[in-house]
Parts: structure tokens; C-alpha cells; sequence
């Protein structure tokens, strides 16, 4: 009888140590998955609160007119804009990805904008902004325009990318850039492509017509696929540039020549 009573004491002991272990394990579980919990919803309040911000930009700053319920004309209101940023310089808009939509703005270097929201807010989506080399009007032979690819989510620049597909391109060959003298000048997509950081294609001065017209050859070149969109030394183009998914020193470039300039009403 001891010996029997003995043999249920230790298997008790055991029993509770392994319960013990296992609730211990259990508590660690649960610490490891709330501090996980805590550290992804901390990563992504940025990114919410920023797109809920540019929405609200989006609801003040976009007039657009209805037909039968179909949206038809797109203006901005460059009046409000101004007074939230007087950084503002335009407001560029695609067909597709119509999630880029969203203003521009010039600030007094090429680092400001790059955590900086609209409203001047820290924020990891930043703001889509021209290079500080560039005039803020669109008037040079070549703008370059800057917009973060946030790898997920698709804000910003990040569906860009879609343009790696040659039948996308094909589909939705045009992107829009708005301006405050109130014109709306429509972009051809002509080259799509990846380059370095340091790459040429980010100077933007030309000594003549045959220096531009190089650098149309250069971007040809390295093209993911080829268009047959015509460019002449008398062309301005612009350059969307983002980072990508595969390299810190990489950028995915789309460019686009002006092909019409046409006045916009704000009303």
C-alpha cells in the first residue's frame, strides 16, 4: 500500500510539472504572439493613416463632374491645395492603377518629401515630389517625379509596376499631370525600365537638341519592351521613379512624353 501510494504521489508530481511546463509554455505563446500583434499593428498605422489622410486631400481637392451618375470631367482645386502645402506643384492621375492620384509637390531638397505627408506630417508613405533640379512648372525637356513603392498595400507608386507588362501598356498607354495655371497635360508612355540609383537618365540638363535626343536613345535602349511613340528634340518628358522589390540601388522608371496641353476649369 505505501509503495502503491508512493507511485501515485510521484505520478502526481510529474503530472503537475508537466501541466506547469505546458501553462508556462502557453503563457510564453501568448506574450511572444502579443508582442507580434503589437509590433505589425505598430508597422502598419503608418500606412493607414497615411492613405486615410491622402483620401481626405483627394475628397477637398478633386471636382469631378457626373454624367447619369458617370464620373466625366477631372479637375483640381489648386486654391485648397495651396493652402494646406504651399510646396504644391500639380497633381498626377492614371486611368490604371487609378489608385495613383494624388498632388505633387517641390521641396527644398530630394530627402524632405521622402517621410513627409501632404500635410507635412511624418509618415513613411511621403509625398510624391520633383526632383529639386527640375523647375516645378513641367516646362524643362525632362521632369523627374519621385513616389515611394510601398510593396504592399499599393499606395503611392507601388503599382507603377504593372507596367513591367507590355499588354498593360498597351491598354493604358496615358497618365495626366495637373497643374495650378489650371492646364491638364496628357503623357504617352513610351519605355518602361530598370535602372540603377546613380543612372544618367536622373540629369536632367542638356547642352543642345542631339544631347535630349541621346538621352531618348539611352532610355530606349534599356526599355523593357519597345513602343513605336514618336519623340522629337521639341518633346518634354517626364520620369516616374520608384525603388523595387529586388535591389536598395534600383529603380523602376516610367516615362512619358507630353503629347496635349489643354485647359482645365476648377469648377
Amino acid at each position: 500500500m505505501k509503495n502503491e501510494r508512493n507511485k501515485r504521489y510521484h505520478r502526481g508530481r510529474r503530472k503537475k510539472k508537466k501541466n506547469l511546463i505546458s501553462n508556462l509554455i502557453l503563457i510564453i505563446a501568448i506574450i511572444v504572439f502579443l508582442f507580434s500583434a503589437v509590433m505589425l499593428i505598430k508597422s502598419l498605422l503608418p500606412y493607414v493613416q497615411g492613405k486615410a489622410g491622402y483620401k481626405k486631400i483627394q475628397d477637398v481637392a478633386i471636382k469631378q463632374e457626373k454624367d447619369n451618375d458617370t464620373p466625366t470631367a477631372f479637375s483640381v482645386d489648386f486654391d485648397e491645395l495651396l493652402k494646406l502645402n504651399p510646396d504644391t506643384v500639380g497633381w498626377i492621375r492614371f486611368d490604371e492603377p487609378s489608385i495613383i492620384n494624388y498632388p505633387i509637390v517641390q521641396g527644398e531638397d530630394n530627402s524632405q518629401y521622402l517621410t513627409q505627408s501632404f500635410t507635412e506630417d511624418d509618415n513613411k508613405l511621403g509625398t510624391i515630389f520633383v526632383n529639386i533640379y527640375n523647375h516645378g512648372d513641367f516646362t524643362d525637356r525632362e521632369t523627374v517625379v519621385y513616389g515611394h513603392n510601398m510593396h504592399y498595400g499599393g499606395d503611392m507608386f507601388t503599382k507603377m509596376i504593372e507596367y513591367e507588362s507590355e499588354d498593360f501598356c498597351k491598354q493604358y498607354p496615358y497618365f495626366y499631370i495637373y497643374t495650378p495655371d489650371g492646364k491638364v497635360s496628357t503623357y504617352q508612355v513610351f519605355a518602361a525600365e530598370y535602372v540603377q540609383d546613380d543612372s544618367e537618365i536622373y540629369s536632367v540638363d542638356f547642352a543642345d537638341d542631339a544631347a535630349f535626343l541621346n538621352r531618348i536613345n539611352l532610355i530606349r535602349a534599356s526599355a523593357l519592351y519597345q513602343t513605336d511613340v514618336e519623340i522629337t528634340a521639341q518633346n518634354q518628358i517626364v520620369v516616374l521613379s520608384t525603388c523595387t522589390d529586388f535591389a536598395k540601388d534600383q529603380r523602376f522608371l516610367l516615362n512619358g512624353v507630353k503629347i496635349k496641353e489643354e485647359a482645365v476649369s476648377a469648377e
